[in-house]
């Protein structure tokens, strides 16, 4: 229970702050600032008491041993891609906003699939993991090497407000059916559960890069990621929709079974009154 109350408030923090980032305005000091890509600032820390701490630091050793390890590492990762998209999308650019968020998704999508190599057994979803970690390396080094010569604007662009908060709905919705996903205590499933919406989510950055951005290596980019992924999501509503068959039809074998146990013990019941009753006659 401890365990799945914290993947809601991690889904839930997740969302909350994208919606925040999106809709965040813009101040005075911030249209002045100067071209240079920073970090936003560190929120204070409101001080606590020590029995508060202890406390905090109790909960957190519970949760951490009601985790698996794949569990665990899924959520280190889906944490890290969390923290530099939500940079990337604060950003007023939308071909840098894009670049950047991207830049994390992808981040996000590599750690998913060396962690299915890891725990996983299927092939097919083994080779698809493979499959990501060649093809979205290839565009984080384009994305790394692009942004090294496109930092943000200082100031807003007309659909900068409108982007963002396209980007807040998509990252709202599939956020919360990948923290679900990769609860799935079986690790294939977990991972096809929770790329699933991951790529899906990739895809829709994508269109909203074609209909924001302007930058044509990035509009190529954007197409390449809709192109490569589109096929892999395929497969895995397809992988997923067998293994949810095999599923259903073992639970009719399991109820059929169970049902034939039923009718044996009820037929041995009454071939045993009925034995008994004749006995008596005898006697």
């Amino acid at each position: 229970m401890i365990a799945s109350r914290r993947f809601v408030l991690l889904a839930t923090s997740f969302s909350v702050g994208l919606i925040l980032s999106a809709c965040q305005p813009t101040t005075k000091d911030n249209e002045a600032a100067s071209e240079e890509i920073t970090a936003p600032p560190v929120p204070e820390v409101t001080e606590t008491s020590n029995e508060d701490e202890t406390s905090i630091e109790n909960q957190d050793d519970i949760n951490d041993t009601q985790m698996t390890d794949v569990l665990r590492d899924y959520t280190r990762a889906m944490t890290r891609m969390h923290d530099e998209m939500m940079i990337g999308m604060g950003y007023n650019d939308p071909d840098t906003a894009f670049a950047k968020s991207m830049l994390g998704h992808h981040h996000g999508a590599i750690d998913m699939a060396k962690i299915q190599l890891k725990y996983g057994n299927d092939d097919a979803m083994r080779q698809l993991a493979q499959n990501i970690i060649d093809t979205e390396q290839a565009e984080v080094d384009i994305l790394n090497k692009w942004l090294a010569s496109h930092p943000d604007v200082s100031k807003p662009k007309p659909n900068t407000a409108a982007m963002q908060q396209e980007y807040a709905r998509s990252m709202d919705i599939l956020n919360g059916k990948m923290v679900l996903g990769i609860a799935d205590p079986v690790p294939d499933v977990a991972f096809v559960r929770g790329m699933l919406p991951h790529h899906i989510g990739a895809v829709e950055m994508a269109e909203i890069q074609l209909k924001y951005g302007t930058d044509e290596e990035m509009r190529q980019l954007a197409q390449d990621v809709i192109t490569a992924q589109q096929p892999e999501i395929e497969l895995m509503q397809k992988w997923i929709a067998d293994v949810e068959a095999n599923e259903s039809n073992n639970d009719e074998l399991s109820e059929n079974d169970d049902m034939s146990e039923s009718i044996k013990s009820n037929e041995n019941g009454t071939l045993s009154k009925n034995e008994d009753g004749a006995q008596s006659s005898i006697s």
